[in-house]
Order: structure tokens, then sequence, then C-alpha cells
């Protein structure tokens, strides 16, 4: 069972770990895209935060064994096979990519719109706001956000595994089913438990570090948007600088 399990957990954390950083590249823009177009955002455009939204709501609602048979062709034409765990990382962050940007999505609502006035007042532009306000703000939630898609990830190479994907899943049903080797399949299922539970304590001891620090009482973020657009050269007005000294 060693050898097997061994290479299985290899397998799943490859699996996984590929697919979360395609589903971070790829979610993480198209989640502040979402709240940026929207209604009172800094990008307003009704028309494409709609299609961005029916699409990611699309990808959202399908179940995910029916979206890996979807995918066979387009997974063929980018790995060149459909078998293997390879050929599971292309469905796995096709299926996270929208999943992830609405968790995105959320974290990024969340922050004081106050902070973007501000910025704004300085001066800074959309790419500013997003890069010194949105997400440095919205960082904790975003913590939260990517360790929520592993562990829904893991959950999703596990039912890669019924079609040869390999990993854990494979393992718990070639052995632990079909070969009626139920003892082979429990220790599966602790296994999963096991890497689902660290893989949380990790997320939510980061955030809760993160939290800590943003409440210290360090300086506030509208001073140091304020420093960095200073020292950036762009022109801070009368506003912005009634706003830093309030």
């Amino acid at each position: 069972m060693q050898p097997l399990l061994e290479q299985a957990c290899l397998d799943t954390l490859y699996m996984v770990g590929w697919s979360t950083l395609i589903a971070v590249v790829g979610g993480l823009p198209l989640g502040v895209l979402l709240v940026l177009t929207d209604k009172g955002g800094l990008l307003q455009n009704t028309f494409v935060n709609k299609v961005i939204g029916q699409v990611v709501n699309i990808a959202r609602s399908m179940p995910f064994i029916i979206l890996m048979v979807a995918l066979m062709g387009f997974t063929r034409a980018v790995v060149g096979t459909t078998i293997g765990v390879e050929a599971a990382i292309v469905p796995l962050a096709v299926g996270a990519i929208p999943f992830f940007a609405r968790l995105v999505e959320t974290a990024v609502r969340e922050v004081d719109h106050g902070l973007v006035e501000a910025v704004q007042s300085m001066g800074g532009n959309t790419w500013t706001v997003v890069r010194k306000v949105l997400v440095p703000e919205s960082l904790p939630s975003l913590i939260s956000a990517t360790t929520t898609t592993i562990v829904a990830l893991i959950g999703y190479s596990a039912m890669a595994g019924t079609v040869g994907a390999g990993g854990l899943g494979d393992i718990a049903i070639r052995y632990g089913y079909q070969r009626f080797e139920s003892s082979l399949m429990w220790i599966t299922v602790a296994v999963l438990a096991v890497v689902i539970s660290l893989i949380q304590f990790a997320g939510d001891s980061g955030a809760r570090v993160l939290h800590r620090r943003a409440g210290k009482g360090g300086e506030p973020l509208r001073f140091r948007a304020f420093t960095g657009l200073k020292r950036s050269g762009a022109p801070v007005t009368a506003e912005a600088t009634a706003t830093k000294t309030s």
C-alpha cells in the first residue's frame, strides 16, 4: 500500500498545485474586473460585466465530471492526451478559474470604498487603486479564497481519478472499490482528510496573521498610498492633502 499511496499523494499535490496556480493567475484579474465593471465601479460597463458574469456563472454551474468530458478535445489539443496527471490539470484549472473569480469578487467588494476615493483624490488611476487598495486590503480574504479553492480542487482531483487521471481518487476507485480492498479505500479517505485539514489550517493561520498585522495600528493605507503617489510623481490635489491630514 505504501508505494501506491506515496505516488498517489505526489500526483494529487502536483495536479492541485498547478491547477491552483493557474486558477489564481486567471481568476484574480477576472474577479477584480467583475468589480470594476459593475455599476458604480471605476470601469463601469454594464455589457462587459453581464457577459463576464454569465460566462462565470455557466462555468461554475457545470458539474466537474461533465466539464472534464466536455473538455477532452481541448485537453488533447493542449497536452496531447486525455489520460494522466498532466491531462487532469486542464479541466481542473478551467473549472477552478470561475470558482476563484467569484470568491475574489466577494473579497474585493468588502474593501472600504472611502479608501478608493482617497487614492483617487490623490491623483491615482485605476491601476493604482487596484494595486494599492483593492488587492492589499482584501489580501486576508484572498488567502481564505485560495484555501477554499485548493480544498475544492482536491475534491475535483478525486473525481478526475475515476477517468484515469491518477492521484488518490484513482487509488480509491481501482483498488478500494473495483478490487474490494476496503482498507485501502478508507486509508485513502483518511489521507485526504489529513491533507485537507493541514491546508485549511495553514490558510486560516495565514489569514489571521494578515488580519492581526492590519489591526496593529500601523500606517494607514491612505498615508501609504499618498507617499507612493508622491514618489511616483503623480499630481496631488488640495483635496488629497486635506484627506491625508484629516
